[in-house]
Parts: structure tokens; C-alpha cells; sequence
């Protein structure tokens, strides 16, 4: 699967030329949970992304890597499977908070943002956390029980692609790599990014 990643320009060179490994995000508002991001076959969505980094003075330089990626053991939340994993995991991470008397995040919006997506995950991330927290300790002792290498999830974000359209401008496909050895390869995007 081809993947692609925003990023500063210093960062993609160090990446692509030195073999350093893309940075791997663990904020508690992450949309996967813990990983390296890519947006699925869309190197101009990445490039969006690093563009808007920029814009907000976290990158001095829009760049955009492309990752050859092995999914490998993957929690693919567009899969009825492990929808249904997810689900499960929701409940017993509620179950874990309430018992702990502790409150469940929830997913909001930044303040003052114009677009209602709820791009602050922080009740997913907490979840996936913990998914990812009972499928390593259930490993541990057994071992035909693998951990998750990668995440991937669709997003349907944005307005409307045109008026009454059930598509949206900022839809996407997003893999996490949690198993730095899925990524196979690094390169640049042939232009135009």
C-alpha cells in the first residue's frame, strides 16, 4: 500500500536520505491512536496538511514523503470485524472509568473552528488505547495473539463536495503504523505535490 506524510521539508530529507524514522505522533487526540500517520494514496491531502503547518508556524517548509507500507496485522476500522472489536473495547474502556470514577473524553471541535468534525479524538484515541492495551497483555500469554502493526480508519471530514452531495472535500482514508517495520521504503512524490 502506498502511504503519503506531511511534513516539514528538514524532516522528509533527514527520512528519505539519512533513513530516519518518521516521527511517531502519541497525542491524546490522535485520530488512530499512536503511530506514524499517512493519508492513504493521496499525497495531495498530505501536502494540504503539511501546507496548513506551515500556515500555523509548526513546519518552516511544506514537504510530503511517500512510505511503502505493509499493513501486516492490521486493525482496519472500514472492515465490519474490527468495528465490532472497536466497539467492544469502547465498552469496557467505559466500564474502566466509571469503575475507576474517572470521566470518558469525549471528541470535540478546537474553539473557533468553522467545520463540526470533531477533529480532537480524544474519546477514539482513548479507546484505540486501550484496545491496543488488551491485545498486548492478552499476547503476552498467549502467543497466537498478535498486537496491531498498523491502524487504518476512514474519515469522512468537511463540507459537502457540492450542494446535497453525500461526499465530502476532506474525506480520507488514514493508516497509523505503530510497527515501524511495516514501512518498506521511503521516496518523494514524483511532482506535481
Amino acid at each position: 500500500m502506498l502511504g503519503y506524510h506531511g511534513c516539514d521539508e528538514a524532516v522528509a530529507r533527514k527520512a528519505v536520505l539519512d533513513g530516519a524514522r518518521i516521527l511517531h505522533s502519541d497525542r491524546d487526540y490522535d485520530w488512530l491512536g499512536p503511530g506514524a500517520y499517512f493519508w492513504e494514496s493521496d499525497p495531495l491531502r498530505a501536502k494540504e496538511w503539511a501546507d496548513w503547518k506551515v500556515q500555523t508556524g509548526q513546519y518552516k517548509k511544506a514537504s510530503v514523503i511517500g512510505a511503502v507500507i505493509d499493513l501486516r496485522n492490521c486493525l482496519d476500522l472500514v472492515s465490519r470485524e474490527d468495528i465490532e472489536l472497536l466497539q467492544a473495547a469502547h465498552s469496557s474502556f467505559v466500564a474502566v472509568q466509571e469503575k475507576a470514577g474517572l470521566p470518558v473524553p469525549v471528541n470535540k471541535d478546537p474553539k473557533g473552528a468553522a467545520d463540526r468534525d470533531r477533529v480532537l479524538r480524544f474519546l477514539d484515541c482513548a479507546v484505540l488505547r486501550h484496545l491496543h492495551e488488551i491485545v498486548e497483555g492478552a499476547a503476552k500469554s498467549d502467543p497466537t495473539i498478535e498486537p496491531f502493526d498498523t491502524v487504518r480508519g476512514m474519515f469522512v471530514e468537511g463540507g459537502e463536495a457540492f450542494p446535497g452531495s453525500g461526499f465530502h472535500a476532506k474525506s480520507h482514508v488514514q493508516i497509523a503504523v505503530r510497527n515501524p517495520a511495516c514501512i518498506k521504503g521511503l521516496f518523494y512524490p514524483l511532482p506535481p505535490i
